[in-house]
């Protein structure tokens, strides 16, 4: 038996729940689909959001070939069958590739793939979980237009519900509606695997599905913490703040109720951000101690996890503060990004590039190990930012006595 979440799966634009920065009247995305003009794209969010449902969504709509592939088991052998189909009549209009997770594919599969879309042999679709600007071939993204889906947020899911229970003509209360909601995480997919399994359990004569029963279903973690996109994002938010305003108390009380509804890997994340960005060079050793409790914990996993982590953030709250390395980096980026500091000083330039006419050249680089205290003053930023200063040492004990130990031997 198909499964509800297959059966009621979108076949029109205008039957897409959420997104609606990418598929209402107007938005850029939707003038393309409609055009019929499709380029290839890489589709880029959690699971259950949409992204398979606009793949035939597209491909319906444009009379193309769909061929779907999933990166963990996807060969190139099977991309190469899969464009033999040119050579059909049922392929006339152009194949569309849609290939999921398409981050487990290596660098070698990716890179044939870049040969198929660069012929024009295929349009592809990839879709994936994970950031595609670290995991997917630079040359293979830029032939490509990134769009992020958006999780779902709980009215969208609630309006999927409310449309699958009068498919499976029951009736479910306010309340269990809400909880319903919130209890998938934004996940369309799994809010209407979990009605499903609730309708299952109906009689033939009673089809009301009642906050009771969604509890029953429902972990302790999802009710105890709303993981619906505004709230989830405003307890991170918490619990950075606590941890660089200096409040162990908070920091705990936002910890623990991640750590409640299991949220371990973002909670760990945090906390390492938090060390680096609000503590940083006031305390450089508490680096590698949060690094530490957190692979304590990711090896504990829940419950005891939460031990090292209280830990680590208690000590990261009552840590002194230093954001110096965070403001020198966000400096030096709104240079690069100006188009500032093109080129690399001589002295400065791999020598193992040079030509024959490296004697004419001349690098002329001092090896600061052969002077006095291992340093010798010479130019290291490009010329025409030479005398710009990114790093402003912090009012802490660490990096006023790094200060003052350079000033005397720059003097």
């Amino acid at each position: 038996m198909e499964p509800l979440a297959e059966t009621l799966r979108p076949k029109t634009l205008d039957d897409v729940i959420g997104q609606h920065h990418l598929l209402d009247k107007g938005k850029l995305m939707r003038k393309v689909i409609e055009s019929g003009r499709i380029c290839n794209m890489i589709f880029y969010g959690p699971p259950g959001i949409g992204k398979t449902t606009l793949a035939n969504i597209i491909a319906d709509s444009t009379k193309m070939s769909l061929h779907k592939l999933n990166g963990t088991t996807a060969t190139i052998e099977d991309i190469k069958r899969i464009i033999d189909e040119t050579k059909s009549v049922f392929s006339q209009n152009g194949i569309l590739l849609y290939l999921d997770e398409i981050q487990y594919l290596n660098k070698k599969q990716q890179q044939s793939l870049l040969e198929f879309v660069e012929r024009g042999d295929i349009t592809l679709i990839a879709s994936t979980t994970e950031n595609p600007y670290f995991y997917v071939y630079p040359a293979l993204l830029s032939r490509c237009t990134v769009f992020e889906f958006k999780s779902l947020k709980s009215e969208d899911i609630m309006e999927g519900i409310k449309r699958a229970a009068k498919k499976l003509n029951v009736k479910i209360s306010g309340e269990a509606l809400e909880r319903l909601a919130l209890g998938s995480n934004g996940d369309m997919r799994k809010a209407l695997n979990n009605l499903e399994f609730l309708a299952n359990g109906l009689s033939k004569d009673k089809r009301t599905i009642n906050l009771d029963l969604v509890e029953q279903l429902i972990s302790k973690a999802n009710i105890s913490y709303d993981r619906s996109e505004d709230h989830h994002f405003d307890n991170l938010s918490a619990l950075m703040k606590s941890l660089r305003g200096s409040d162990p108390d908070a920091a705990v009380f936002y910890l623990a109720k991640m750590l409640e509804a299991g949220d371990l890997v973002a909670a760990a994340r945090r906390l390492l951000c938090s060390a680096n960005e609000d503590v940083g060079l006031a305390y450089p050793q508490i680096i590698s101690i949060v690094k530490d409790a957190v692979d304590t914990a990711l090896q504990l996993g829940l419950p005891e996890a939460y031990l090292p982590l209280t830990n680590a953030a208690i000590l990261i709250a009552t840590a002194p503060k230093s954001n110096s390395g965070c403001v020198a980096y966000n400096a030096a980026i709104a240079d690069i990004r100006q188009g500032k500091g093109i080129g690399v000083p001589r002295e400065l330039q791999n020598t193992h590039y040079d030509g024959a006419d490296a004697k004419v050249k001349g690098q002329n680089y001092k090896y600061p190990h052969d002077y006095a205290h291992h340093w010798v003053k010479q130019q290291y930023l490009p010329d025409d930012i030479k005398n710009h200063k990114y790093y402003k040492p912090g009012d802490n004990k660490f990096e006023q006595a790094n200060k003052e130990y350079w000033e005397k031997i720059k003097k």
